[in-house]
């Protein structure tokens, strides 16, 4: 045997796989893999249309209006029956 192929021997027996190691190349590389691998995922978003922003944003906004009534008559209620219990304790 050749003293490249025990080289490449090792490296398979180290590592537990059949093909020898290779290096790892760490830094700008990880970084421009990640870019991308984000890129391609962003290929795969389906975005909304404009219609439907609008949409859900009217929904959402409506939403809100109602939760805010809701909980600001529930304060005011709740205000009240405290009053009502103050005045009574008070004659």
């Amino acid at each position: 045997m050749s003293k490249l192929s025990e080289e490449k021997n090792e490296k398979t027996e180290q590592t537990g796989s059949k093909t020898p190691a290779k290096k790892r190349v760490r830094g700008n590389n990880r970084i421009a893999r990640w870019f991308r691998e984000m890129r391609s995922e962003m290929k795969k978003v389906v975005w909304p249309t404009p219609r439907q922003i609008l949409n859900s944003t009217i929904i959402a906004l409506s939403v809100m209006a109602v939760a805010a009534v809701a909980i600001w008559a529930l304060d005011q209620v709740g205000m009240q029956i405290f009053q009502a219990i103050i005045s009574l304790a008070g004659k």
